[in-house]
């Protein structure tokens, strides 16, 4: 069974091979750096990060292009509010969306251009577009034609005689069509600006991402990505105005649903976000992630506390049969791992992550009872499967390591020393001492550590009456 993907544009699950050679080549539309992340902005950067492993486990190799749009609208509003200039503003929060997504492991880009360094790009682009016929300058602003193309539409299915205003001008009258969007904003006073054949102004948000699309991958890429709130207008107007230039653009269209909260999208503007800064607060960055992975990409994630709670939980316990395998088999080789078929099916059918945690869970569960038998064949293989399956998802802790806080440095350390101090106290157990057995457990508890023995093993946890500090 090969990599299958549902493809927005043509709303089928298809097949993915590349274009090209042995390479994938792929653009996320990025960060908008005008404040805070929240939960919601990271969700696109987290599917596209086990997709790349997983291709990466294929055999391909991939490049990533993950833009950040640091000139527009919401950013000179954030620096009006703000009371300083508009790049400092972009910077400031660009640095902040950086630091959420090493939080969460995330994988570094090929490249992460900045608008603000390709404007030579976007107007090369827009005199392409002028010159097919295909937008027209009024008044120093320059706008897209969506009547000279006649596919407009086509990514959403709808009809632009059922269109409203595209909203992205106060200069309604200088359109030929309320529908037409902006390319080149002329400037205003006070406001950024460059230089371009029309005047000075600034580029609309929709042909950023075209222009530095095509400046990176080329005329023809394979996977375009980003939140499904961004296929109307911005990914259809980024089809429109790349096809109208003369390019296929994006093979496939890859969206992922939201974030949540009582039903509604994840947004600053409904005051129902989560930063991530806080969140980090209330549970590490590996569980966060493991968190906003539970669900398929394609369905909505309701955030709440109770449910993220339960599922670092989850990932505790798999973090518990990791180092307690660890400490019976010690360090293997993980690079020849064959997945357990039912995991490659799952992540093979569309990314089905919910399928991928219930085999993960599965294979723990063996582990944890072979464990408990002492069957070290068993452990060692279930501890293969188990860690090659956490580098897929991104949340294997050897490799989060790189990314993590003082705090779950520190975490860490303790998990191992437990974890050490349990396999003492079960070889104890297995010799008849008692005596050794009932003092690893009472120092344990005097550390606010409790211990769990089930049919699956020793569990332990943090004490909720915990007065060892």
């Amino acid at each position: 069974m090969t990599l299958s993907l549902y493809d927005s544009f043509s709303r089928t699950q298809k097949p993915l091979k590349p274009l090209q050679g042995n390479t994938f080549r792929m653009y996320l539309c990025g960060a908008t750096v005008q404040g805070q992340p929240h939960v919601g902005h990271m969700r696109s950067t987290l599917v596209f990060d086990v997709l790349i492993n997983w291709l990466e486990y294929l055999g391909y190799s991939v490049e990533l292009i993950r833009n950040v749009t640091d000139i527009d609208d919401k950013i000179l509003h954030t620096a009006i509010h703000e009371q300083r200039p508009w790049w400092a503003v972009a910077a400031h929060y660009e640095r902040e969306f950086q630091t959420a997504y090493q939080a969460l492991g995330c994988k570094e880009p090929t490249a992460q251009p900045r608008a603000t360094g390709h404007m030579t790009q976007i107007v090369e682009l827009i005199e392409r577009l002028i010159e097919r016929g295909h937008a027209y300058e009024s008044e120093g602003d320059v706008y897209f034609d969506v009547r000279s193309f006649t596919s407009y539409g086509e990514l959403t299915r709808q009809n632009p005689d059922d269109m409203e205003s595209s909203a992205d001008s106060v200069h309604e009258a200088k359109k030929r069509d309320i529908r037409d969007f902006a390319l080149w904003k002329h400037a205003k006073i006070d406001e950024p600006s460059w230089p371009s054949p029309w005047g000075r102004g600034r580029p609309g948000w929709h042909i950023e991402c075209s222009a530095m699309a095509l400046a990176y991958l080329g005329e023809s890429f394979d996977i375009h990505g980003g939140g499904l709130d961004l296929m109307f207008p911005h990914h259809e107007n980024e089809i429109a105005q790349s096809k109208a230039a003369g390019y296929h653009f994006a093979e496939t269209w890859l969206h992922n649903s939201w974030v949540t909260q009582a039903g509604e999208k994840m947004s600053k503007s409904l005051g129902n976000s989560l930063i991530v800064r806080d969140v980090l607060n209330r549970i590490s960055g590996i569980e966060l992630r493991w968190y906003l992975l539970s669900a398929h990409y394609r369905s909505n994630l309701e955030f709440s506390d109770d449910a993220m709670f339960d599922q670092a939980a989850a990932f505790r316990r798999i973090q518990g049969f990791v180092m307690r395998a660890e400490s019976l088999v010690g360090d293997i080789d993980l690079k020849d791992v064959v997945l357990d078929a039912a995991f490659v099916a799952a992540i093979n059918n569309d990314l089905s992550l919910p399928e991928a945690y219930a085999v993960l869970h599965e294979n723990v569960g063996e582990g944890n009872t072979a464990i408990t038998s002492g069957d070290l064949d068993t452990i060692r293989h279930k501890y293969r499967q188990v860690r090659r399956m956490l580098q897929i998802l991104g949340v294997d802790a050897s490799l989060f390591n790189e990314h993590s806080t003082n705090a779950e440095d520190y975490k860490s350390v303790v998990e191992h020393l437990v974890a050490s101090k349990i396999v003492q106290r079960a070889q104890a157990r297995e010799h008849k001492d008692w005596t050794l057995a009932d003092q690893i457990r009472d120092e344990l508890r005097q550390a606010g550590i409790e211990l769990d023995d089930t049919a699956d093993g020793t569990r332990w946890s943090i004490s909720k009456d915990n007065n060892a500090r």
